[in-house]
């Protein structure tokens, strides 16, 4: 980690300049402490715009709450709610084998494990962790592209893949900021630090960070 690098720094002004944008699609669902929903709206955010995935999440979620309410639904019904996500046809399938699964082998009760949550077909550590910080508060740091990004550009971490830069979050940063880690970057992400040319002059963490392989800003 960079000598200028302050994490306790960054994570206040993010949580102070974060509160100008809109919440992420995930964090507005968290709300309700529900690991199914959690679990269900992280998989239709996957290769999804975040407007999408909330407009998406609401209409499902108005239709079923539990898993044998989905399974209730049919596949068209769950296809209607959810387009036009990402893969939304293999989605509205995913959601029903998981439901099913949940009901036979779990007592319709989503596990709190992330190694349990692996065993799901559609779920990698980005959602199992934030399905274990989001739906139980339990510690786990759900590493997506924008926190994949972010922290490599920051100079955090000096990671290839997701995988490899949630094992080493999870070694230097300090488990109280675990949970709010991921959606305090998506959010940044979202709004400032964007994957090309990212806006540095309005980013009021810019003098924490290393710029590492920005070529291009604003």
């Amino acid at each position: 980690m960079p000598a200028n690098t302050n994490i306790d720094d960054i994570i206040q002004v993010l949580k102070s300049s974060n509160k100008r944008f809109e919440p992420s699609a995930i964090a507005k669902v968290s709300h309700e402490r529900d690991p199914f929903l959690v679990l269900i709206s992280c998989l239709l955010s996957l290769r999804t715009k975040d407007e999408v995935t909330s407009a998406a999440s609401e209409r499902l979620f108005s239709l079923a709450k539990t898993p044998e309410e989905m399974l209730g639904l049919s596949t068209a019904d769950i296809e209607d709610a959810i387009y036009p996500v990402g893969f939304y046809r293999r989605k509205s399938v995913q959601i029903q084998e998981i439901s099913k699964c949940l009901i036979e082998q779990y007592d319709s009760e989503v596990p709190d494990e992330i190694d349990e949550l692996l065993k799901f077909k559609g779920v990698g550590r980005k959602t199992a962790n934030i399905v274990v910080t989001f739906g139980f508060g339990k510690p786990g740091i759900a590493v997506d592209t924008h926190v994949h990004r972010i922290s490599n550009r920051l100079g955090l971490v000096a990671t290839k893949t997701p995988d490899q830069t949630e094992f080493e979050l999870r070694r230097i940063l300090p488990e109280e900021y675990w949970r709010d880690f991921n959606d305090l970057l998506v959010v940044h992400g979202q709004n400032v630090c964007t994957p090309v040319s990212p806006r540095c002059s309005e980013c009021l963490i810019s003098g924490y960070c290393k710029k590492a392989d920005v070529t291009r800003q604003r």
